[in-house]
């Protein structure tokens, strides 16, 4: 990560080059929401494939599933967020701005432990240690009340008769009710994972860090079902292979760590974060949590189906233990961003501005630029070549240093430049991003080339 990076440069840098908009910007926007443009939202979908071909394509013993938003409310009574999933929120009297308590006491006192204050007790530091409001500097506080989490909508046409349904503000409930499903199905065999990417939504009404917190959110996520015996071993399997996993994509080691959970849910064995140290500081960026038997017993008794395992070798039955591991694709996305990001000064004195992605995370892989217009039917030609292979840009604009530039910021790991000797030798200069070394290569042998430099 440039040491010179900050939130403001990168969500410049973000609309700018057509990575990330803000939601409904033409309305004046819409808080805490965001609309992935033209080059992110291949970022993000490059993010998405590689979770799933490590953690699905690559596992025997796992399968995906892309479960429904809408679920039946019951399954939301079971897993307890009807009754708990809620927000200690306060409101500044003298601008009207709403904040999360506990996120006041956490940026003004680092050291803090506010996981394990109560509402009383967060309220009590507050007005001790005379926390002022981050928007207008008033010290004007409201009681702290508890704030919904989850959306509620109606299903049903007539008025009066409609019944509650809820956006769903996690996926993984989608993986359990379809637990025995899965394994019917699939013959699986303990231990055995349930993975998908899904949208979840959430009332958020902090401040959410660009797309650090959103009130809607794509997730990556896998359930790991597992004998009680072998559950430690498989949480602490799961804890290194989702550091491998970031580390792979090119997060560096000096920017991440582990945080063990010392307060931990009254269900849960074990818990975990991986946290990144993004522009606003170290941050959660996924979680590892060891969840017990306690999922699938809350919906065997409130769904009346029994959702115990059967080993078909040792006849034992028992209702296995859950090992969860979860991760954003937009936090991720945004760290994968914060790390790339480089300014970089060039032998003549200038600057570049240069997003240093993994090649096979790059939006484009290769951007095709005629050295002149009257060279574009030929570089149409090996456009459309390239483009039945990998995503390509096309651009004709502008000197060819201002092109250069222009990916350079995207992050486009090569350009193919067509010149007047091309139209001579059917030979093109390519451009490596990086390095900014430029080689002569037959036309015919670039799809081949690039293929094994994005390789993952």
């Amino acid at each position: 990560m440039d040491k010179n990076l900050t939130m403001e440069k990168l969500v410049n840098l973000c609309k700018a080059r057509g990575f990330v908009f803000q939601g409904s910007e033409i309305y004046g926007g819409f808080a805490n929401t965001w609309d992935f443009g033209p080059v992110g939202v291949e970022l993000k979908n490059n993010i998405k494939k590689a979770w799933w071909k490590r953690f699905v394509q690559e596992d025997p013993m796992a399968y995906g599933v892309d479960a429904a938003i809408l679920m039946n409310p019951r399954v939301w009574e079971a897993s307890g967020h009807v009754q708990s999933f809620s927000d200690p929120q306060l409101d500044c009297k003298s601008c009207k701005y709403r904040f999360r308590a506990d996120n006041l006491i956490e940026e003004k006192f680092k050291d803090v432990d506010v996981e394990r204050m109560t509402t009383k007790e967060m309220e009590d530091y507050i007005n001790e240690h005379k926390i002022k409001c981050p928007h207008c500097g008033n010290f004007n506080w409201t009681p702290i009340r508890q704030f919904k989490l989850m959306f509620e909508t109606s299903r049903g046409t007539v008025e009066g008769e409609k019944d509650i349904v809820y956006l769903r503000p996690e996926t993984c409930q989608g993986e359990y009710v379809n637990f025995l499903n899965v394994q019917r199905t699939m013959r699986a065999k303990v231990p055995f994972a349930i993975a998908q990417i899904g949208k979840s939504f959430r009332n958020e009404i902090t401040p959410g860090n660009f797309l650090f917190r959103t009130v809607e959110f794509e997730q990556m996520e896998l359930q790991m079902f597992c004998h009680p015996n072998e559950s430690m071993d498989i949480y602490n399997k799961y804890k290194e292979r989702a550091m491998n996993f970031v580390e792979e994509l090119g997060l560096t080691k000096d920017n991440l760590r582990f945080h063990d959970h010392e307060k931990l849910a009254h269900y849960a064995k074990a818990a975990c974060d991986i946290q990144y140290q993004f522009p606003i500081g170290w941050q959660e960026l996924n979680g590892i949590h060891h969840r017990g038997d306690w999922d699938l017993s809350r919906h065997s008794e409130f769904s009346g189906k029994n959702m115990e395992y059967l080993d078909p070798y040792t006849n034992e039955k028992y209702l296995p233990n859950v090992i969860e591991y979860s991760i954003g694709a937009d936090r991720l996305t945004l760290a994968i961003m914060s790390e790339a990001y480089e300014e970089e000064t060039l032998e003549n004195g200038e600057t570049r501005v240069v997003m240093h992605f993994k090649p096979f995370l790059a939006p484009f892989k290769v951007a095709v630029l005629p050295l002149q217009k009257n060279l574009s039917e030929k570089a149409k030609e090996v456009y459309k070549i390239l483009s039945k292979e990998f995503m390509c840009d096309y651009d004709e604009a502008g000197s060819i240093g201002k092109r250069y530039r222009r990916q350079d910021e995207i992050g486009t790991p090569y350009c193919v430049t067509i010149d007047f000797d091309t139209l001579e030798n059917n030979t093109v200069t390519i451009r490596d991003r990086d390095t900014m070394e430029q080689i002569r290569l037959p036309i015919q042998d670039l799809v081949s080339y690039i293929q094994k430099a994005i390789k993952f």
